[in-house]
């Protein structure tokens, strides 16, 4: 049989006790031919970990990038062009795996050749018991989790049990043909800031224009801890600059990829779900709280739409021009 090469990308941010046993679940994999990249952002790590993760790298178990700055999508495109494999997958700092992950992704490439990329099942910590429940089990998304105005409030990764054509996959546990960056060029937007959400959404809407498929596998599942602070936050989730940047995300994803009408579907359901915290948000709907994400709401649309006017000059790939410009970081060798 044969076994591609398979990239796993971890990017990590502030991470420490849950990084290393992100890092070991992957080694424990059963899957024969595969290389583990560890994009590392933090600046300083707590003595043990910085012990083990330059161990690891001394036997050649990963390879330990780090850079100083924090962005997640930057992270993303510095792991692709440095990874070998044919297959690129990446997964979260925070992840616990089952021993067979590797080999679900990679067996759906092998037999799928109309498929781009995979979208695994998640395990979300807080969503387990409820992913357990069998009447809250879906076995095919309804249409509208297609529609790139309203899919994101239908798509359902923990309860989705059979496998099928997706319009997106989730940042923490998504794979795809190398090809998808060389041969067609797509990079991961690195404008995509603060929170990163909205990132992968936007990649996945551009990958779909090349004529592949995502297809959905919740064979290739995992549990994502999901800490809340670090890894893909490069501020704190509790801040008021990460609130701008979840809606500047939301509404440069609609601005550069939707139609007139899907982008409006979007931007109503955002401020249905997000500002007067109607079902599935269920957010506060006190006054005063809603006045505040409001002003963020139309805040991070002036922003997003900033952003677009300076796209002549601006490509989104502020952190892979700024490697340009420096000296290529090499892999730790001496930590």
């Amino acid at each position: 049989m044969d076994f591609p090469l398979l990239s796993v990308i971890i990017p990590t941010y502030g991470r420490e006790e849950v990084l290393r046993n992100s890092i070991l679940d992957v080694l424990k994999q059963d899957y024969p031919n595969f290389e583990v990249l560890v994009v590392d952002q933090t600046a300083k790590h707590q003595p043990e970990i910085e012990v083990f993760l330059a161990e690891q790298h001394a036997a050649g178990k990963i390879k330990w990038f780090r850079v100083n700055w924090a962005s997640l999508p930057g992270a993303r495109n510095y792991g692709i062009r440095r990874a070998k494999g044919e297959i690129i997958l990446f997964i979260d700092d925070d992840i616990r795996l089952h021993p067979g992950f590797l080999a679900a992704h990679a067996k759906n490439f092998l037999e799928k050749p109309e498929i781009g990329a995979i979208a695994g099942r998640v395990f979300d910590r807080m969503k387990i018991a409820d992913a357990g429940v069998t009447d809250k089990t879906i076995e095919y998304l309804p249409p509208q989790a297609m529609d790139p105005g309203i899919a994101w409030y239908y798509i359902d990764f923990v309860h989705t049990v059979k496998p099928q054509e997706v319009l997106t996959a989730r940042g923490c546990n998504m794979s795809f043909r190398r090809e998808i960056f060389t041969k067609y060029g797509l990079w991961f937007d690195e404008r995509f800031c603060g929170s990163a959400v909205r990132e992968e959404s936007d990649f996945c809407l551009r990958l779909r224009q090349t004529g592949y498929k995502i297809w959905y596998d919740p064979e290739a599942y995992l549990v994502h801890l999901g800490e809340e602070t670090g890894g893909c936050h490069d501020i704190s989730m509790r801040s008021l600059q990460y609130q701008l940047t979840f809606y500047h995300n939301h509404f440069l994803m609609g601005l550069k990829n939707l139609t007139p009408s899907q982008a409006l579907r979007l931007y109503v359901r955002l401020f249905d779900c997000h500002v007067l915290g109607r079902p599935p948000c269920h957010k506060s709907g006190s006054p005063i709280k809603i006045f505040t994400r409001a002003i963020f709401y139309f805040l991070g649309f002036l922003k997003a739409l900033g952003t677009i006017i300076q796209s002549p000059w601006n490509d989104g790939q502020i952190y892979t021009r700024f490697e340009e410009q420096q000296q290529d970081h090499n892999p730790i060798d001496n930590c």
